[in-house]
């Protein structure tokens, strides 16, 4: 019997190999890494002692200075974030965004798991920073196991004096909560999630007002993803030109990449802004074998596709936007030439149609009707007209649901038709294979 060799995956190049950061990642390795006094050991709670010699004005421009941009999809930047929030005698509240559940995006979670004190330490300094007295880590109802280690961290951080009243002799008063969700994807909607933390139903609100000024019990809130602050540390303990530095020109520092699909070695890379998906591939061990890259979400399933003609392109905020996509969480999902972007599409539009909360018609109804569309194409029952209708429908969406929910489910179908058009009509027109027989629609 002849067995297959499958070759092993590539090394990577020394030059690619240099765009490796390990910077949010650099304890993950270290032997119980999640315990403060190794986190200690390795400057944990360094930056907190030098962040409270600022005054929080102070601490703000500083971040503003690093260029530090937020991690959870839209890029925005963290100081200014943070100077929204008014200076005022009102409670003020920092909220963590935790709630990670955007198809492909895998990078919070280990964060917290494998390093929970640095998103503690975050969390006081931008407390500090915007005055809050209060601060809630909102994390995903299946994320059993890293709540419990973000529990145990914040209580260890108490017993040592990093958290509670005076905090290291400051005077600055801080209490965290950890808060877990119940599974909803539309809770990673800000306003969705200061909606659940109050105990309503988790659905969008109407903008404005705004949370820096109406956020947590209609007081002055901040919400930053686990990401954005888990960042804050390493930036107050090496310096706003350093982190620069780490960087492409308007994208400072580093990302984690996640990286699945028809790669060899999926995983999270963390690199300097601005790496290329060629050089990610190539840290990845290249793709697996007999496959080609055909296209790939750079930001998750709500980030319009990119296909092989943008490997080059650097995966930063502003030259992926001029690609015409988003950088969002950088959940880079690759697909292959033996992978169907029609098929694809039809999965992540069901899956919106799920998430959905049902508050707005654009979402609730347009999603429902995509799904009908795309099993017709797919049964083989399809029509021109099909095109049409899932254009109509991505136009009704986009820009007029109520949140960012049926702005993303729009992408995957109006990406997959401007640069895979002919796959539909192969669908339409027989060429292809039906996914499903007629009478099956609506069993899947």
């Amino acid at each position: 019997m002849s067995r297959t060799v499958v070759p092993s995956p590539r090394q990577p190049s020394d030059n690619v190999l240099a765009k490796l950061k390990p910077v949010l990642t650099k304890r993950w390795l270290s032997p119980s890494a999640w315990k403060i006094d190794v986190y200690e050991e390795l400057d944990g709670y360094k930056a907190l002692r030098k962040a409270l010699r600022y005054t929080p004005d102070q601490l703000v421009e500083f971040m503003k200075e690093s260029g530090h941009r937020g991690r959870g999809g839209a890029g925005f930047p963290v100081g200014m974030k943070w100077q929204f929030v008014p200076n005022d005698d009102q409670e003020h509240y920092m909220v963590v965004n935790a709630d990670e559940g955007e198809p492909g995006t895998c990078k919070d979670l280990p964060l917290m798991m494998n390093d929970p004190h640095s998103v503690i330490e975050g969390v006081i300094i931008a407390s500090y920073a915007i005055r809050a007295s209060r601060a809630y880590i909102y994390i995903r109802g299946e994320a059993v196991h890293a709540a419990r280690r973000l529990r145990r961290a914040a209580a260890e951080a108490r017993a040592a004096g990093y958290l509670g009243d005076d905090i290291l002799g400051s005077g600055f008063d801080l209490q965290i909560h950890v808060h877990s969700g119940a599974g909803a994807y539309i809770c990673g909607e800000e306003t969705a999630l200061l909606d659940s933390l109050e105990g309503y139903r988790g659905q969008p609100r109407l903008r404005p007002p705004f949370p820096a000024t109406h956020g947590l019990y209609q007081k002055p809130s901040c919400i930053n993803n686990v990401g954005s602050i888990a960042c804050v540390p390493h930036i107050v303990l090496g310096g706003a030109e350093w982190w620069k530095s780490l960087g492409s020109e308007n994208a400072a520092g580093t990302m984690i990449y996640s990286l699945s699909g028809r790669v060899r070695r999926p995983g999270q890379y963390e690199c300097a802004l601005g790496t290329t998906l060629r050089e990610l591939i190539e840290l990845a061990g290249g793709m697996e074998e007999g496959h080609e890259v055909k296209f790939f979400t750079p930001g998750g399933s709500s980030t319009p596709l990119l296909t092989a003609e943008h490997l080059d392109t650097p995966l930063d905020f502003d030259n992926v936007a001029q690609a015409g996509s988003i950088l969002g969480t950088t959940a880079i999902m690759i697909y292959s030439d033996q992978d169907c972007p029609v098929v694809a599409s039809w999965r992540w539009i069901k899956f919106y149609h799920h998430e959905s909360c049902g508050k707005c018609t654009p979402c609730r109804e347009g999603n429902f009707w995509m799904i009908h569309v795309y099993e017709r194409i797919l049964s083989g029952q399809g029509s021109m007209d099909d095109l049409k209708l899932l254009t109509d429908a991505c136009k009704n969406l986009l820009g007029r649901s109520f949140c960012g929910l049926g702005d993303g489910a729009t992408s995957c179908v109006t990406s997959s038709l401007k640069y895979f058009r002919q796959d539909y009509v192969d669908y339409i027109e027989g060429n292809k294979q039906p996914l499903f027989h007629a009478d099956m629609i609506g069993a899947h």
